[in-house]
């Protein structure tokens, strides 16, 4: 059984939530939410929601899920859309940037259903 979870519209940089999708993927969910409590990244507080999510649309799809078993079975980060933005420059021009935004998605399941062998 493989149960998922996302988080749409994130205002943070896909590269930067990349870096702390990697230190959980393929863990035991108590060791991801473990990593995610001890990392210093300001996106890990809204990965550890979405973890916390997938964990719990787990217990709900199924009554005899152990939690103890779960592991990380995917978690990746996709682009969002992004908000271009125009910054004062000198001498009257304007300097164009983007705000980008990110869509995580976490995937949770039991050894045996997550092994597709």
């Amino acid at each position: 059984m493989e149960v998922k979870a996302e988080a749409r519209y994130l205002r943070t940089s896909p590269q930067k939530a990349r870096l702390v999708i990697d230190l959980i993927r393929g863990q035991k969910a108590g060791d991801a939410i473990n990593i995610l409590r001890s990392t210093n990244k300001r996106v890990a507080p809204s990965i550890e929601k979405v973890l916390r999510s997938a964990i719990a649309n787990a217990e709900n799809r199924s009554n005899d899920t152990d939690v103890d078993k779960l592991i990380v079975t995917e978690a990746y980060v996709n682009e969002g859309p992004r908000m271009k933005r125009v910054r004062p420059a000198p001498m009257g021009r304007a300097y164009r940037y983007q705000r980008r935004m990110a869509h995580i998605i976490v995937k949770v399941g039991d050894v045996k259903g997550g092994d597709k062998k």
